[in-house]
C-alpha cells in the first residue's frame, strides 16, 4: 500500500487545489484488455483519498482512438492530459505496457499513479 503522504504537494488531499477546481481523471480503455479493470479499481481507490472525479471511456472504434490520440489500453488522463505519454505510443485499439521497476507492465502500479495524481 502506498501512503499518500510520501506524496504530498500543497493541498493534495481534497478539492483544496491551487485553481479551486476539482482535478478530472478518465480513463480510456477498449473491451478486450486485460489491464484495464486493475487500473480503474485502484482509480477508485485512490479518487476517495484525494477526492478526484472519475470517469471511464470505452474507445469502440480505429476512428475513436484516433480523435481521442489513444494510445492503447488503459490509458489514464488527468485533466486531459497524459502523463504517461512518451509521444513514441502508436496511436489505435491495442494494449499498452507501462514502464515499471519490475519490467513492462500491462498497467501503472499504484505508485506511479499516486505519482501523476499528487504532481497536478
Amino acid at each position: 500500500m502506498i501512503h499518500l503522504s510520501e506524496f504530498t504537494r500543497g493541498s493534495v488531499y481534497g478539492r483544496g487545489w491551487d485553481d479551486g477546481e476539482s482535478m478530472q481523471v478518465t480513463l480510456l480503455y477498449f473491451d478486450g484488455c486485460p489491464n484495464w479493470e486493475t487500473t480503474f479499481q485502484q482509480l477508485e481507490t485512490l479518487s476517495a483519498e484525494l477526492e478526484f472525479d472519475l470517469e471511464r471511456r470505452q474507445v469502440d472504434t480505429s476512428a475513436d482512438a484516433e480523435r481521442l490520440a489513444f494510445r492503447g489500453s488503459p490509458t489514464v488522463l488527468v485533466d486531459g492530459r497524459d502523463p504517461f505519454a512518451t509521444g513514441d505510443e502508436p496511436v489505435g485499439l491495442s494494449c499498452r505496457v507501462y514502464a515499471t521497476d519490475a519490467g513492462l507492465v500491462g498497467a501503472p502500479t499504484e505508485q506511479q499513479l499516486v505519482g501523476v495524481l499528487a504532481s497536478r
